[in-house]
């Protein structure tokens, strides 16, 4: 079965490592176009982290991508780095929040 958008974001509160964010109080806004055009926030707070389909009112960092490139980021097929340095992802907040963000998660 392909990995879906929907998919990987019901797998991030079993993939977190709360060591990795020790006192971590934020929402991360996932904003994805293309196929599986959709937005979703991810609480971190008290070393738990939920996910939930909407749009948080203020969140402190927000991730735009299309939803293709997300999956392939989170499989390893592209680079995070150079995908941001293409334009295919962009960031907007709190930019040491994003780049912590994939040693938060324990990918594959």
């Amino acid at each position: 079965m392909p990995l879906t958008v929907e998919s990987l974001m019901a797998k991030m509160p079993s993939a977190f490592l709360p060591e990795k964010a020790p006192g971590l109080d934020a929402v991360l806004q996932f904003k994805f176009s293309g196929a599986e055009a959709s937005e979703w926030f991810v609480t971190i707070k008290d070393g738990k982290c939920a996910v939930e389909k909407g749009t948080h009112p203020s969140p402190k960092m927000t991730l735009s991508a299309d939803s293709s490139d997300y999956v392939k980021i989170f499989t390893g097929e592209m680079d995070g780095m150079q995908a941001f340095m293409q334009g295919k992802i962009k960031l907007a907040g709190d930019l040491n929040l994003a780049m912590k963000l994939m040693t938060m998660f324990k990918i594959r």
